[in-house]
């Protein structure tokens, strides 16, 4: 848990109710300093539990050798 240093990663859900997740924002920064890179998947149902966005998230979080993955437990409003 924590900062482990980079490649960071960081996983943040958005939704109309603290419940339902319909989106989640993934930022991926290589390094101190540089410009974060961000992508965004929405689904139908609660991101959270649609199998081929998590899936998807694995495989970045992987390719990205990540040393540190930050993610908010909370549902932010959009």
């Amino acid at each position: 848990r924590g900062f482990k240093g980079y490649p960071q990663i960081s996983l943040e859900y958005f939704g109309k109710t603290p419940d339902f997740a319909t989106e989640v924002v993934i930022t991926f920064v290589p390094e101190e300093n540089a410009e974060a890179q961000i992508q965004r998947f929405t689904s139908d149902k609660d991101v959270r539990e649609d199998e081929a966005i998590q899936s998807v998230l694995l495989k970045i979080i992987e390719r990205a050798d990540a040393a540190t993955v930050l993610e908010s437990r909370e549902v932010s409003a959009c």
